[in-house]
């Protein structure tokens, strides 16, 4: 055992945790994840990693299986059935034998101790839910780097919303119990599934959630705008759903005065402010764009709100 294990494990909470990974086409990412994972200072002997295969079209699953022929820890699951992460999810949690559910995606990169600072936490039998944070990869695209400067997926966004604070499910860990209190993920949901199991188990008044900001795990911000599009409709729909199952309140669509007012405003104010500040060294493009981006991701998020429509048998909760 290194040193570095010895230091963060000794005389430390260790129960035992399973690790779901919900995965669909991700052949691309896999290995960074599986490394990640593999070198996490958490006691292997303490945690098991399930990844759980959504009905991939490319290489995900012979990839998965070949990492469990080499790795004791890695156990290989299917969902396909529904295509949704969220009941991907589901059949993580039923094989799991973990008393801790912790979660990441296929795109993400944990630092070597994510998994144990975001399980310290639940030593307080009160503590419910844990949510560490997520720091971004470095990028070289525009809008990766004004991704990253607005911290979009940062957790401080999450934990401070309006309604009832909540953790994103690419860094977030769920005690057992807690599931069998207020249920598992909703299966036919698309978006927005993390936040409604949050909001669920805390308005059950059976525990807490907590904030470890230690425990970091880094994502991959999006590249093009299509991409970029295709995330914040993602929000926009999310909170449609949000609305339709716990009441949440719609984001108000700025107007077409609105947006012509903030377009003005950066041509005639913001771009020579910003030209000048490059010249002397203290701005960059990215600052320069820093408000189309933003009134292209508003109105992404608009759209994608506007036309949301809950799916079928969304309500549903599966149980364990």
């Amino acid at each position: 055992m290194n040193r570095l294990l010895d230091a963060t494990t000794t005389n430390s909470f260790l129960p035992m945790v399973s690790v779901v990974v919900p995965i669909y086409n991700g052949e691309a990412d896999l290995p960074d994840l599986i490394n990640c994972l593999l070198s996490q200072t958490y006691p292997q002997d303490r945690v098991e990693y399930l990844f759980v295969d959504n009905n991939s079209s490319d290489r995900t699953l012979t990839l998965l299986q070949e990492s469990a022929a080499n790795s004791p820890v890695i156990r290989v699951l299917s969902e396909n059935q529904i295509q949704s992460s969220y009941a991907a999810r589901n059949t993580g949690i039923r094989a799991a034998v973990g008393e801790i559910l912790a979660f990441t995606d296929a795109d993400c990169h944990p630092q070597p101790q994510w998994l144990h600072s975001l399980i310290q936490p639940f030593s307080d039998p009160d503590v419910v839910i844990v949510a560490g944070e997520i720091a971004a990869l470095m990028g070289k695209s525009i809008l990766e780097k004004h991704a990253e400067r607005q911290e979009t997926l940062s957790q401080k966004h999450t934990l401070t919303h309006s309604f009832c604070p909540y953790g994103q499910t690419a860094n977030l860990a769920i005690r057992r119990l807690a599931l069998k209190t207020a249920g598992l993920f909703r299966p036919y949901l698309t978006t927005g599934g993390d936040a409604d199991i949050c909001w669920r188990i805390l308005r059950s008044n059976i525990g807490r959630l907590e904030f470890a900001p230690d425990a970091i795990i880094q994502h991959r911000h999006r590249s093009t705008l299509q991409e970029l599009a295709s995330q914040w409709r993602r929000y926009g729909r999310s909170n449609r759903y949000l609305h339709q199952l716990h009441g949440v309140e719609l984001m108000p669509e700025m107007t077409v005065a609105e947006y012509g007012y903030y377009l003005a405003r950066w041509l005639l104010k913001e771009v020579p402010r910003d030209i000048l500040q490059a010249i002397a060294g203290k701005a960059s493009v990215v600052d320069l764009l820093n408000t189309p981006i933003t009134l292209f991701t508003t109105r992404a998020r608009s759209v994608g709100q506007r036309k949301a429509q809950l799916p079928e048998k969304a309500e549903n909760i599966d149980w364990l």
